[in-house]
């Protein structure tokens, strides 16, 4: 795997898991985002402020 080639030899399981772990949360990010699954700024600040003020 190409990825864990770029990560330093000498890397801890705790810092190798974490690592992971974002770089599927980006892959899983992207992929919303080809698939058009993305709120507008506005739409965000809307949910958002609604949900805080309850």
């Amino acid at each position: 795997m190409s990825i864990v080639k770029d990560f330093p030899k000498n890397i801890e399981m705790e810092d190798l898991m974490y690592r992971l772990y974002v770089l599927e949360k980006i892959e899983s990010g992207e992929s919303d985002v080809r698939k058009g699954r993305t709120l507008s700024h506005k739409e965000v600040w809307k949910k958002l402020s609604s949900k805080w003020q309850k």
